[in-house]
């Protein structure tokens, strides 16, 4: 394989594909612009933010103190955006999806659930409706309507005002009551010990030092974890994702270029030179590792500017692992061309591939929406490892030796890639 005929194929790619300026800048404009959307989705550059809040509609077709509580704790959430419309107006808004979940507490709840909560009387019903393709939201919902009913509900029953009045009339009618000995006198000391407490001073009085019923007996402190303990920067995932997607399109026109020069007779024209497949393959891969790795790096760059994207790992981490996805890439391009027959029919069966390998590789979304059969799949799919190699020398701020296995992986890959594209290669259509 000799070297001046090599890198003269080198130059020769290189010329062409930089002489075409309005195609090299939709190579650098097009992952640049979809991974800046994306990095925004993805939360940003890391900073305070306000939290997307899920519009529910909670219709009060009760008006008890406690279905009023309900509204006004579910109000004061955060992650709620609550609004009161009535039952015909929330059923619409969910069928259009301007609302995610709509909750119609029913007349009668306020007493209901107050006989409910100390076990006499039937749990009384709440129709929850929900858009399907919302299913995570509703389980938010209803997991925090949880908190908030049992919180204003408990409150109610051990100090309020109705609360009392319940009690009053159960220990009236409790001897009267079907049930056995031992639970009527359970129950009993039950209502007793709530009579007590909702009659004590203050009960009444100051809300402040009023009983709060029932809550969650814990409180959660957040807190992200990174290598470094840098601020999560949501752009260094997105532009590693979308840089890895721009790689590999790209290396779909340098296989189209391969059949389209076939097409036309040139590699008769370089047979006779003589160039053996070896070289011309060799040259390609190089050729192609060199346009994909100025398309990464040039995305970086613009991240690291306008985003704020630091390589708070190893940059020498960062710079084989980019190498490496570019070599991949290459290798995947001249597979593309030893495979393809024509290069119509070749660029949509690759297209639709590379589609499959980002969104697999979780350049799209977060791969534990996937069903767990899909999640141990993405093992053999290389984008999954230049995205993890480049998040962990990006915004996860971790060693060197947390990029030796993507590394390990992408190579692996470019071999298996390279090798069947030299196997399956030929000089002239079939």
């Amino acid at each position: 394989m000799g070297l001046t005929p090599l890198l003269a194929m080198v130059r020769k790619d290189l010329q062409v594909h930089y002489t075409d300026r309005r195609a090299v800048i939709m190579g650098f404009v097009a992952p640049i612009a979809i991974a800046s959307f994306l990095g925004s989705l993805f939360g940003g550059s890391g900073g305070p933010r306000e939290p997307a809040k899920i519009p529910i509609a909670i219709v009060d077709q009760d008006g008890s103190v406690i279905s009023k509580g309900i509204v006004a704790s579910a109000s004061a959430d955060r992650i709620l955006n609550v609004t009161s419309p009535t039952a015909d107006e929330a059923r619409a808004s969910v069928r259009h999806g301007d609302v995610t979940v709509a909750v119609v507490i029913p007349a009668g709840f306020g007493e209901a659930s107050g006989l409910a909560f100390f076990g006499g009387g039937e749990r009384p019903p709440v129709v929850v409706l929900y858009d399907p393709s919302h299913a995570a939201e509703m389980a938010l919902v209803r997991g925090m309507l949880t908190q908030h009913v049992m919180e204003v509900v408990s409150r109610e029953m051990f100090s309020g005002s109705a609360g009392r009045q319940m009690v009053e009339r159960t220990l009236r009618n409790l001897d009267g009551a079907n049930i056995p000995d031992d639970q009527r006198a359970l129950l009993r000391t039950i209502m007793m010990a709530a009579q007590g407490l909702s009659s004590r001073p203050g009960a009444s009085g100051d809300p402040a030092s009023a009983p709060r019923g029932i809550s969650l007996p814990y409180t959660v402190n957040e807190e992200a974890i990174t290598g470094q303990n840098v601020a999560y920067n949501g752009y260094a995932h997105s532009f590693a994702g979308m840089g890895v997607q721009a790689l590999l399109f790209a290396m779909i026109d340098l296989g189209v270029g391969v059949l389209l020069e076939r097409q036309r007779g040139l590699w008769k024209r370089l047979r006779s030179a003589p160039i053996s497949r070896l070289s011309l393959l060799v040259s390609k891969t190089l050729s192609g590792s060199a346009i994909a790795l100025s398309t990464l790096l040039v995305s970086f760059l613009f991240a690291g500017v306008v985003f704020g994207v630091r390589i708070h790992g190893s940059i020498a981490g960062f710079v084989i692992v980019c190498i490496a996805a570019a070599f991949m890439a290459a290798t995947f391009g001249l597979l593309i061309a030893s495979l393809g027959h024509t290069p119509g029919g070749s660029r949509g069966v690759a297209s639709l591939a590379v589609l499959l390998m980002v969104m697999l590789g979780g350049a799209w979304m977060p791969t534990f929406v996937f069903p767990a059969w899909v999640q141990r799949l993405t093992v053999v799919v290389p984008t999954r490892w230049a995205i993890d190699g480049m998040d962990a020398m990006t915004w996860r701020g971790l060693g060197f030796s947390e990029v030796i296995v993507p590394v390990i992986a992408l190579i692996g890959f470019g071999v298996l890639f390279g090798t069947l594209a030299l196997a399956r290669f030929r000089w002239e259509e079939a």
